[in-house]
Parts: C-alpha cells; structure tokens; sequence
C-alpha cells in the first residue's frame, strides 16, 4: 500500500486472519481485493451453497464474520478500519471498502485478536457446568455494539426453538438436493476448505440433545463420560431489526463479535443456522422465540468438557486465491473437490 498506510506484510497478516472466520460449510465464500489506499471486500458467488443456502443468507453472514475478523486483525496490529459498506448499489458483491488509520491497540483489541487462532467450532458435547450470567451479558454487549440482538432462548422459547431444529433437520434429510451437497462439503480430508471429517461428531439421537449436521463421514469422537443431556447448553439467537444485505451483513460481524469474545472467556461455540435456512422454521422462530425481530444466527454456547482433545483447526484455501490487486475479478467457477 502507500507509504503511510500498512506495509504488504500488515495487509497480509491481518487478511490472514480474516479468513480464519467461521463459513458456512466451511465454504468461505469471500475475496479480498488490494488497492492503493484500501481493501476490499466481495462476496464470491461461485462458492454460494444452493441447497443449503438458498437465498444466500449464511454466505452473507459467512462475509460479515470475515469482515469482523479484519478489523480485529487490524486493531490488533495498530491500525483503525473505517468501513464503508455496500459502497457501489451498482455492484451488489462489493461488500466493504476498508480505509485505514494509525491507532494504538487496547487490551480488548488484542484479546479479541488472539481470539482468532484459538477459535474453533466446537461440536463436541458439552459439560454442565452453568455459564455466568455476566458472560453473557457481555455477549450481548458485543452483538448490540455491532447492531444486532442476542438473547438467550430459555423454557417454553428453547423448547420451540429445539422443535424448529428438530424439524429443520428432517426437512433436509428428506431433500435429496440438499443431502448430495452436504456430503459433497463434508467428510474432507486433505481439502483445503469444506467439514474436515476430524472436526464433526455422528449425529446425538439421544434424549436433550441438540445435534448439528449430519455430516459425511463424522470422524470426531465425543469425550467420555459427558452427559447426553444438553440441558445446560445456552441457545443464544441472534437477531435483526431488518433483514436487508446491509442487516446481514452486520449480523455476520455481530456473530464474529459473539464467537470471538466467547472465545477469549474459554467457553465452547457452535452455530446453529439449519433452522434459519428454511422458510417454515425460521418464521416459526421470529414469531415464537425472537418476538418479531428477524433471526440470523443460533450459537450453542457450554463450557467445553475437560477431557475432550483439542479440536484440530479447519483448514483454509491459501492467501493468493483470496487477496488480490484491485480490479482482478471474482473467482472463476467452482468445482468440488473429493473427500
């Protein structure tokens, strides 16, 4: 960049941590673009999951946590973002154009920061320990600084909620669409992007459990001597006064915030947004669980149990494929790799 402006080594680390931010499948659905004074950041279509995502909410979402991440990054390193989003209507996958200005990192910058490496998505099952109240009364701090809601569902609000996941996740495995790219993002062993088979448990058929996917070819075995009741586990959902791109956009960085600052407190993360990709069940949780307010997100939040081994991190497509000079386009077409 100018003189005056971080050098290409600050760029690239705090792109680097950037796209450590959590995707929808692990799709990681964003490019980044270099120019002279700024960044920028796109939304790449080509990595946009139709089954699973069909209006292309979770790749909006996906954008704004890698977004959230860059400026962390470079808080971190010293440097203010001033965004700029959705900057040209005319070009609707122009996201964010990023300016920077010399800044003097605080605590909380560089302990969100090193939250980023530390991150993971975190399925196993969880203990029973209770999660203070103050930590989430921070969380919710966190979201609403970046423009969005985040309560915690509980009585008759989490049982609805735990319904909706429930149905959710049979309407899908009725979907044959849906099933074929599920398992064609999932089960990865050696690919640089998609649901290692490492990182994903079996689905928990067990009473009081909430499960996640039913990835390919699960691979991660639960801790022993956990509880299958999951009746300690937080539902915390995430909500929008609105649910235009801009709405999206700013949820994605509010779920960045969330998962970050979850993180830095040693609490165990897992998103949650296969009720939220189905037309029936999102509209049952914005009228029974989130009062009217437009649903983004659901993260289960637990104490991690003691003896689980640590999760391996989930692996990235490298810098050069995703950070750019300016004016280079999108990635071309995508094509999926094998297991």
């Amino acid at each position: 960049m100018d003189r005056g402006l971080p050098d290409d080594f600050t760029v690239d680390s705090a792109v680097a941590l950037a796209v450590r931010a959590p995707s929808v499948h692990n799709s990681q659905p964003w490019q980044w673009r270099r120019g002279d004074r700024t960044l920028h950041l796109y939304a790449d279509r080509t990595r946009k999951l139709a089954g699973t995502d069909p209006d292309g909410r979770d790749l909006m979402l996906s954008c704004g946590a890698a977004l959230h991440h860059l400026r962390a990054g470079f808080a971190a390193l010293g440097w203010r973002t001033e965004v700029h989003r959705l900057p040209d209507p005319a070009e609707p996958d122009h996201l964010a154009a990023v300016e920077l200005h010399r800044h003097e990192p605080t605590h909380d910058d560089i302990a969100l920061a090193a939250a980023i490496p530390r991150h993971r998505t975190d399925r196993y099952r969880h203990s029973s320990w209770a999660v203070p109240q103050g930590h989430l009364e921070l969380l919710a701090t966190r979201a609403a600084d970046e423009g969005a809601i985040l309560l915690p569902a509980v009585n008759a609000a989490r049982h609805r909620l735990v319904v909706a996941i429930k149905e959710a996740a049979a309407t899908h495995a009725a979907d044959p669409a849906y099933r074929t790219e599920l398992a064609a993002w999932s089960g990865r062993r050696f690919a640089p992007d998609g649901v290692p088979a490492a990182n994903a448990p079996a689905p928990d058929d067990t009473p009081g459990a909430v499960s996640p996917r039913a990835f390919a070819d699960p691979g991660l075995a639960q801790a022993p001597g956990v509880s299958a009741e999951d009746t300690e586990t937080v539902l915390l959902v995430l909500s929008a006064a609105s649910d235009d791109t801009m709405s999206r956009l700013r949820a994605g960085e509010a779920t960045s915030a969330v998962l970050l600052t979850a993180t830095s407190l040693g609490l165990a993360t897992s998103p949650l947004t296969e009720p939220l990709e189905l037309a029936d069940t999102r509209r049952q949780v914005q009228e029974l669980v989130t009062g009217g307010t437009f649903p983004q997100m659901v993260l289960r939040t637990i104490w991690a149990p003691i003896n689980a081994d640590p999760l391996p991190p989930t692996p990235r497509r490298d810098l050069g494929e995703v950070l750019r000079p300016l004016g280079e386009p999108v990635a071309g077409p995508l094509r999926y790799r094998s297991h």
